[in-house]
């Protein structure tokens, strides 16, 4: 445990600027008309004939499309997902104990018509399309195309997706074979620079906020919401295990590992990430400075040396709380040296209280601004020189490793 030192410097207020609100737009004295061209790009014109800048229809506005490889023609079950419309079967659906079994036996009442043309679609809600459709792949791709999910040319992306909407929708046996290849995947990706731990090449330790840094955070953190949402323990210890390795490479890691733990209430990676951000950046909240608005995750190098992070008003109060703890553990520590046993020979042949008395000097005078670390290679130099016998000398380094 090193001496620490303070790292937080005065704030600034930070105000952001509050939401644009467009009131009820029958209420203004000018109406508008709507003028549409065959572009798709409408343009509106006030009353007085004056155009207006051009807004682009959004592609949910345009209707439904149907998608080019689950719209089959010879489909039970018509689905709508975001703005793309999949046409499957039912008795495909239905497998492996899922939702939609139950679902497709319950009395229809009046909404028997749901499901059986692209007018009366089945919505599904907080999916992409191409979640649906990556999960779907799974459930129709024939035996030679599923080998490539324990090949080193699997694609990582579609099976987290394939996991995560199986997990949502029952499919018990299909989330299972999806994690499982997902945790031999992570498995394959060994790399010797960091002890053998997985899929380092697939991120960076970069001191920039690069878009392969930021492609690598978005992984890490869909695994370790994956891991969280399927109660897969082996997953989660795997990407702990993970970052817990990446942060010593970059502040970004650290911040992330910070913030994954915040959500989750992962106790042992938060006080690891707490403590590599406590060590190594200057951290502060958010605010607006030369004419810049920083926000949370912002990292700033500075001419000191620590990069300087912009954490929450509660990581700010959190990293507080652990410095002003650690500070008085330290204190307390400093204070009395560790308990240790004698050996039984060191009474016999020595003298117990000169030996109880040298390793108390050394400890006063290692304890004044060193850390734990400093003091044990310290006490590796003593050699014969110091009046401690050899094995008391074996027992006071191990109560410094225990403290």
């Amino acid at each position: 445990m090193e001496s620490p030192n303070t790292p937080f410097i005065p704030l600034h207020e930070f105000s952001p600027e509050p939401d644009i609100v467009i009131g009820d737009q029958s209420q203004s004295p000018l109406r508008k008309r709507a003028r549409h061209t065959a572009s798709g790009v409408n343009i509106t014109a006030s009353e007085s004939g004056q155009l207006e800048s051009p807004v682009m229809v959004s592609e949910e506005s345009k209707g439904p499309v149907r998608d080019d490889a689950y719209y089959m023609t010879d489909g039970s079950c018509v689905l709508l997902v975001q703005n793309t419309l999949f046409k499957v079967h039912r008795t495909i659906l239905s497998k492996d104990q899922s939702f939609f079994g139950p679902m497709f036996t319950l009395p229809q009442g009046e909404f028997r018509d749901e499901g059986t043309s692209d007018d009366h679609p089945i919505v599904l809600q907080g999916d992409t399309a191409e979640e649906f459709r990556n999960f779907l792949w799974a459930l129709y791709a024939l035996p030679s195309e599923l080998v490539i999910v324990r090949s080193p040319k699997a694609d990582l992306s579609r099976l987290i997706d394939i996991a995560k909407v199986s997990s949502k929708y029952t499919f018990k046996s299909t989330e299972t074979w999806a994690l499982d290849a997902i945790q031999e995947y992570l498995e394959r990706n060994m790399s010797p620079l960091f002890n053998d731990n997985p899929l380092i090449r697939m991120f960076p330790t970069l001191s920039t906020r690069s878009s392969a840094l930021l492609e690598s955070e978005g992984q890490i953190a869909r695994l370790i919401r994956l891991a969280q949402m399927c109660s897969h323990s082996r997953l989660m210890d795997t990407m702990i295990q993970l970052l817990q390795k990446l942060m010593s490479g970059s502040l970004h890691y650290s911040y992330l590992a910070m913030t994954i733990a915040d959500e989750f209430n992962l106790r042992d990676l938060r006080g690891a990430a707490y403590l590599e951000v406590m060590q190594t950046s200057v951290f502060v909240c958010p605010s607006v400075g030369n004419g810049h608005t920083y926000m949370e995750g912002d990292i700033q190098e500075t001419s000191e040396g620590p990069q300087r992070l912009v954490v929450s008003p509660m990581q700010q109060l959190r990293l507080l709380s652990g410095y002003h703890r650690l500070s008085k553990a330290w204190d307390r520590l400093r204070a009395v040296p560790p308990q240790f046993e004698h050996s039984p020979s060191c009474g016999a042949t020595w003298h117990q209280h000169g030996c109880t008395q040298s390793w108390s000097d050394f400890w006063k005078e290692k304890t004044r601004s060193e850390s734990i670390g400093i003091i044990v290679k310290e006490f590796d130099k003593w050699g014969s020189a110091t009046y401690m016998h050899h094995d008391c000398k074996s027992a006071a380094r191990r109560s410094i490793t225990r403290r």
